[in-house]
């Protein structure tokens, strides 16, 4: 691996330089300044596999150095290195990632010889990853096929009460059973669906088939609510809110057991149609659930306007927040207005024992994510709930 380091610091150069041939690594060149640096790039573009720049520097910051990364079309990785506040470092690193340059992280200055194998590790785990952009795409004709042919199933992930660990429900994911391919992310033909007119009959058959999977668990002894995602599309459909209610009879599953999630992101759009289905569904008792919420630029506009009464706070402001104070103010006042206001709350993105704990003692009502369980079919519900139980009853959710 050819590593670059760009630093005014000579000190913070040898040590570097000093750590990584600790780490076997040898191929190591140092510039003081990030136009030298820069010169170097173009004359050796191919030749650089890993940059740790620093962003404090005179005459080229560590800002413009990432601009220019941008614009000479680097492929390699990107390490940002500095002493700075770590909101700037955020910051930083949220500028690099809307370049679409390949970050690993931040070190924070002094550098320890740990931070520096960890990001190491990182970058030899993305090595084999599939770059952003490369994934295969599926044309309206299949989609529409597979539409028809059943070929697309639910995955449900299941939601907890926070307070007592109560299994109390799911979010239903679709997937696509590709007879070549295996089984596809919505990510890889959602937005086909939306720009070719598929995604009202996607969702009809996501939401038949959740409603039919509710009742068998319903025979079972086992009332959830189940969550749908919809899209803003659906919401143009005048006979939406009658679909859904039939739906829900014909399957014999109440309307209160319902939750359609709708992604703040699509909520500014023209609001004539979809304010008049969305409160169509709310007068049958149908819950709405404003997803990712956060990420918009209307939420306070939205939640005055919309009858939503279930927010879902973004995994960006959930996970890590029991050790970032920015991100847990966020979290606090995303609650705290969902309280005034009378809303149930859900956080997603709860990946780890310290998110849970951190959860247990902020108020939310739900939670959602891989510490609790990853999306899966409906026929795994059954062994993850008594598993889930165990580790709830025996250990307070001890981690697996």
């Amino acid at each position: 691996m050819k590593i670059l380091l760009v630093d005014d610091e000579p000190f913070a150069l040898k040590l570097l330089t000093h750590q990584l041939a600790q780490l076997g690594l040898e191929k190591i060149t140092a510039h003081g300044y990030a136009a030298d640096a820069l010169i170097y790039l173009e004359a050796n573009l191919g030749g650089t596999d890993l940059i740790l720049c620093d962003l404090q520097m005179p005459r080229m910051d560590g800002v413009e150095f990432v601009r220019h990364l941008a614009r000479i079309g680097y492929v390699g990785h990107l390490v940002l290195v500095s002493g700075e506040d770590e909101r700037i470092l955020q910051t930083a690193q949220r500028l690099a990632n809307a370049h679409n340059l390949k970050i690993l992280g931040i070190l924070h200055k002094p550098v320890s010889s740990e931070q520096l194998r960890r990001v190491l590790e990182r970058r030899h785990s993305e090595a084999g990853a599939v770059p952003e952009g490369t994934e295969k795409t599926y044309g309206p004709d299949e989609l529409r096929q597979a539409i028809a042919a059943g070929n697309l199933v639910n995955y449900y992930q299941p939601k907890v009460d926070v307070a007592s660990g109560a299994f109390v429900g799911v979010e239903a994911l679709v997937r696509w059973r590709h007879p070549r391919d295996g089984l596809l992310s919505p990510a890889l033909f959602i937005t086909t669906a939306e720009e070719h007119g598929l995604i009202d009959a996607l969702t009809r058959d996501v939401l038949t088939k959740a409603l039919d999977q509710a009742r068998l668990w319903q025979d079972m002894g086992l009332s959830l609510r189940v969550a749908i995602n919809i899209s803003m599309n659906n919401l143009t459909v005048l006979d939406f809110p009658d679909f859904v209610a039939r739906t829900a009879a014909r399957a014999g599953i109440p309307l209160t057991n319902l939750v359609l999630e709708i992604t703040e992101s699509q909520l500014m759009r023209d609001l004539l149609a979809p304010l008049d289905i969305l409160t169509r569904l709310r007068l049958k008792h149908i819950s709405l659930s404003i997803d990712d919420f956060g990420t918009g630029y209307s939420s306070l506009a939205q939640l005055h306007d919309l009858p939503f009464d279930e927010l879902k706070v973004d995994q960006r402001f959930v996970h890590g927040a029991c050790r970032d104070a920015s991100l847990r103010v966020i979290f606090d006042a995303c609650l705290g207005m969902a309280r005034q206001l009378n809303m149930k709350t859900v956080a997603e993105g709860v990946e780890d024992r310290a998110d849970w704990n951190f959860l247990c003692d902020s108020g939310c009502n739900l939670a959602q994510g891989y510490f609790i369980a990853r999306p899966m079919p409906a026929a795994d519900i059954g062994a993850w709930m008594l598993d889930w139980e165990a580790r709830y009853d025996a250990f307070g959710v001890s981690l697996p």
